[in-house]
């Protein structure tokens, strides 16, 4: 795994501060710069206040983002300039209990707005940053705020913002039309079936209030990435929700159709709801294939292309965060690896997909 909080060494008395980790050249008032390296010690100078990093080349840090918290020790890679996978923890917090979450709940909220708003400012040209949960729609308010402030000083820069979709009003239409060019919904959608959609979030309602609210971005001309998990509870019914989604949801602008994680929820509830693809494509084929010949995109994320039938592995996206990406011991003679999404860091074979077959 990539490494997203380093072990730092600063003065306790310091607030938290965001600082870039310049190459020396010019540095401003936001970036730091490398006074002096040791083994497993370099020591950075930033306006704020000198700091080290514990455990980490120059070279791997140079143009990261971090979020330096003197209280912890700890450095929070908060945008690496080289990934295309930056996202903010927006909160922990959520109102719904989906039982293959990847990020479990927590009741404690801490505001990160401020360095959140510092951050963005330093991005690299032209990013995408994602913005998570829980669910950010919690703290709407703070998060339009933040999302104004962000694409006011920065006009290169775009979110991509995870959310169940609960939250919008009618109030919220000005404000999604305004920025509907620069940011990309992602809205979960488990099955047609209210009852299934609501048994898979753990909350009584969700699918009445999505529906409505989908509406609601689909009339803001919002841009609007579906989701939905394959497992065990929903898998036969796929057929069903793709032809929901092209009748009542054309304008979404991709479903992304999504392995399960091992972690958090996913991994205690994983043999009760783990869904092996690499055996028994037929649903997932038809329903790809309903979307195919209505014209809507559909996409595989998480999908290893082994275990996808050759007819739809053009569907399937490099998805895996590099930070949590692993290749097996098998995939080293694959000749398709370079394009594969490959598996979770916290993957098992022993209990994960049947048909793995190198290409």
């Amino acid at each position: 795994m990539i490494p997203l909080r380093l072990r730092s060494k600063c003065d306790r008395s310091i607030e938290p501060f965001v600082v870039r980790i310049s190459s020396g050249e010019g540095p401003g008032v936001d970036d730091a710069t490398l006074t002096s390296e040791k083994p497993g010690l370099l020591s950075y100078r930033a306006e704020r206040g000198d700091f080290h990093i514990r455990d980490v080349a120059p070279a791997h840090i140079e143009g990261d983002v971090l979020l330096v918290d003197p209280q912890r020790q700890i450095a929070h890679r908060l945008i690496r300039a080289a990934s295309q996978h930056n996202t903010f923890l927006i909160t922990e917090q959520c109102d719904q209990l989906c039982m293959m979450c990847s990020q479990p709940p927590k009741a404690h909220h801490e505001d990160m707005f401020t360095h959140f708003r510092a951050a963005a400012r330093l991005a690299p040209p032209g990013a995408q940053i994602g913005l998570s949960g829980g669910e950010p729609l919690l703290h709407k308010e703070e998060l339009f705020g933040f999302i104004d402030a962000a694409l006011s000083a920065r006009e290169d820069l775009s979110f991509h913002i995870l959310t169940n979709g609960q939250h919008f009003d009618i109030g919220d239409l000005p404000w999604l039309r305004k920025h509907r060019s620069r940011l990309l919904w992602g809205v979960p959608i488990y099955s047609d079936d209210p009852a299934v959609h609501d048994e898979i979030v753990g909350k009584a309602g969700a699918f009445a209030r999505l529906s409505g609210n989908l509406a609601l971005l689909g009339l803001a001309g919002a841009s609007l990435e579906l989701r939905t998990v394959v497992m065990k509870q929903n898998a036969a019914g796929l057929v069903g929700l793709a032809d929901f989604i092209s009748r009542h949801l054309p304008f979404a602008t991709t479903w992304a159709i999504m392995q399960m994680e091992r972690i958090g929820y996913g991994r205690m509830n994983w043999c009760r709801c783990f869904f092996d693809s690499s055996v028994d494509f037929k649903d997932l084929g038809a329903a790809i294939d309903l979307m195919r010949a209505r014209r809507q995109s559909v996409m595989l994320y998480n999908f290893p292309l082994c275990t996808v039938p050759a007819a739809f592995r053009e569907h399937a996206a490099q998805s895996i965060s590099d930070w949590k990406q692993k290749y097996l011991p098998a995939c080293d003679t694959c000749r398709m690896q370079s394009r594969c999404a490959g598996f979770f860091e916290w993957y098992r074979e022993e209990d994960g997909f049947m048909e793995i077959h190198p290409q």
